[in-house]
């Protein structure tokens, strides 16, 4: 006898002989299930229940339940090629967000122009509704078979298991593929897919290993979601930082320093902006912004432990023995320098040091993106050096002051990831036991709801992460809080405690935007462009009709440059629709256009982005009402 027990139910229940999920799954409960969670681990629907168990059902509804529909689509798609290129090896198809991709070793170059073939094929497969079957086979079972087919990738992954390891396959028709699984009963569960780009990776990530094609896919619960999302790519489309960046003439990058930003005076308008915010709120939050250096010795980052864990994405200066430097990745260890420039005493504590640092990372170049992935960045990086006691109280204030941001810049919603021990890390467990417990409990204290993140926390602590949701839905990892007992102990950080004892602080390290660069990336995709009035790099184009206004337009002009606006004139003789055509694309948010009434009247037309209508207004008028819409709360 066999017992289940069924946690969302409550349940149990006993059952005699082979028991699989097929057996203890009522009809229509069969119809939604995709696999099973048997004491954690996940089962295929005919895979053998062998002892008392607790079970959870694995939905299609659930988002597990769509990765396996789409891990089914994967080993389709891998069907399907080699069906229509026998030549072609297979190597690796896992899921990703949103979708799948395999790599394949061909001689053959896949274009876009293959994927109706390919496609046609997968849906013969799907329509055949084969089973997919889970064999477990021996090491020498395997290694033959993938040898025999000619699947030398497949060996050479069989090589890389470990020999305690169950080797496992999966058969759907006469295509087998190695597979830890689970899948879904069949390949009939797969109802809406879509190919949708291929590319090159390098086997197993090795720039000297062999070059392989990958093909990526989609795949959904059924049409309407597929549609939903192919819409929803559009809208991202559409949106693209750099797109827009080049429209509005904010940014460049270019091959002569990869990963760097060139900031045009639109964009570091723009960046301008969101720095002299960023910084009111430090100062009305008791932040002291410091500036650290941009170069360091091998030796401080050997003692933080930086030069061990993260050295292969440092640039060092000057490789010689005697004197390596290397261009700071973070501000921490330097921020701890500061600190021990003076004896502190517990009643300094808490300290807030911030720092708008430039720092460097030698990121790999396939995957720089625009704004989102650079090489040289500056972080709103701050460190609050406190006692033990006091890591609840700073905890609360500063997501209280996180949830200001993000809501005055447009984010209302957030969610909280809570991320604990990695695998490598600095550090004993009563050490990390410490912090996770000091982290849980005044994330508590903070009023979070949280979601556990497993081994995901920095090497020197647990943290948090706090994702926004953008204006299409996408969440964007930003904000971080990490409890360190450990950094200070390594560069020797003490301060003197009421006892008259040297005592360690405890280190938070704190970001809110994280870095400036991709946090305008985020904005610019967010607001597609569009920038409420305060945050806007231009708030205000003044354009003229005729040359008799152009010195009316200059004394607006001067006026409102006086009293803190970014205004521009358009004085040149172009036609007015082509500029308010320009000015338009350029996302400026207010247009003033003058003429040879407006100059006799002292008036001008007010045109908003958006809006295709005038409408005529006094200049005191008009002046008052811009001024009161540029919200002084908001630091601009």
């Amino acid at each position: 006898m066999v017992r289940i027990t069924f946690l969302a139910e409550q349940k149990v229940e006993e059952y005699s002989g082979r028991i699989t999920g097929f057996d203890i799954l009522q009809p229509g409960a069969l119809k939604g299930a995709v696999a099973l969670k048997v004491n954690g681990e996940l089962y295929d629907l005919s895979r053998k229940i062998e002892s008392d168990t607790e079970i959870e059902v694995i939905q299609l509804s659930d988002e597990m339940g769509l990765d396996i529909i789409r891990h089914d689509a994967a080993h389709i798609m891998a069907q399907a090629v080699k069906e229509l290129f026998p030549n072609t090896q297979i190597t690796i198809g896992p899921t990703i967000q949103d979708g799948f991709y395999y790599d394949f070793a061909t001689n053959r170059t896949f274009t876009m122009d293959d994927f109706a073939a390919i496609e046609k094929k997968m849906k013969e497969i799907i329509k055949s509704n084969h089973r997919f079957v889970r064999e477990v086979w021996t090491r020498k079972q395997a290694i033959d078979f993938f040898s025999s087919i000619g699947e030398k990738y497949k060996v050479d992954i069989i090589s890389s298991i470990p020999e305690s390891e169950n080797l496992t396959v999966y058969r759907q028709g006469d295509f087998v593929d190695l597979c830890r699984g689970p899948h879904s009963p069949s390949t009939g569960r797969v109802k809406a897919f879509k190919l949708m780009k291929v590319a090159g990776a390098y086997w197993r990530g090795d720039t000297k290993g062999p070059m392989l094609q990958r093909i990526y896919g989609t795949a959904w619960r059924n049409k309407n979601e597929l549609n939903a999302y192919l819409k929803r790519l559009k809208e991202v489309e559409r949106r693209d930082h750099r797109k827009i960046a080049k429209d509005m003439d904010l940014f460049h990058i270019q091959e002569e320093a990869v990963g760097q930003v060139f900031w045009h005076e639109q964009g570091y308008a723009l960046y301008n902006v969101l720095e002299s915010y960023i910084r009111k709120k430090l100062i009305n939050n008791g932040y002291a912004e410091v500036k650290t250096p941009i170069l360091a010795s091998k030796e401080l980052w050997e003692k933080s432990g930086h030069w061990d864990k993260f050295r292969e994405n440092m640039f060092i200066v000057d490789e010689s023995e005697s004197k390596r430097l290397a261009i700071k990745p973070m501000n921490c260890p330097c921020h701890v320098q500061i600190f021990n420039s003076h004896t502190r005493s517990y009643r300094n504590l808490p300290i807030r040091m911030a720092e708008f640092g430039t720092c460097h990372r030698n990121e790999s170049s396939g995957s720089l993106h625009g704004l989102m992935r650079v090489r040289g960045f500056t972080q709103d990086d701050a460190h609050i050096f406190c006692m033990e006691e006091q890591i609840n109280s700073e905890t609360v204030k500063f997501c209280d002051l996180l949830k200001e941001v993000y809501s005055e810049l447009g984010f209302n919603e957030i969610s909280v990831k809570f991320s604990d021990r990695p695998n490598v890390r600095a550090g004993d467990n009563q050490v990390w036991d410490r912090a996770e417990k000091a982290l849980l409990e005044a994330v508590r204290e903070a009023g979070l709801s949280y979601e556990l993140n497993p081994g995901e926390g920095a090497f020197y602590g647990p943290k948090l992460e706090f994702v926004l949701k953008d204006a299409i839905g996408r969440n964007w990892q930003c904000g971080t809080l990490q409890v360190d007992f450990i950094l200070p102990r390594r560069l020797e950080a003490f301060y003197i405690g009421a006892d008259g004892q040297k005592h360690h602080p405890v280190m938070l390290h704190r970001a809110i935007l994280g870095t400036f660069e991709r946090f305008i990336g985020i904005l610019i995709e967010h607001y597609a462009g569009r920038f409420p009035l305060w945050l806007a790099p231009t708030q205000l184009a003044i354009l003229t009709v005729t040359s008799e206004a152009d010195d009316y337009a200059i004394e607006i002009y001067n006026a409102l440059k006086k009293q803190g606006v970014r205004v521009k004139t358009d004085l040149t003789n172009e036609k007015i629709s082509y500029k308010i055509r320009l000015h338009s694309s350029n996302k400026i948010p207010i247009l003033w256009i003058v003429g040879k009434n407006e100059v006799a009247s002292k008036t001008m037309s007010v045109r908003n982005l958006g809006s295709e209508k005038r409408e005529s207004s006094s200049y005191e008028k008009a002046a008052e009402l811009l001024l009161k819409s540029i919200n002084p709360s908001q630091g601009s």
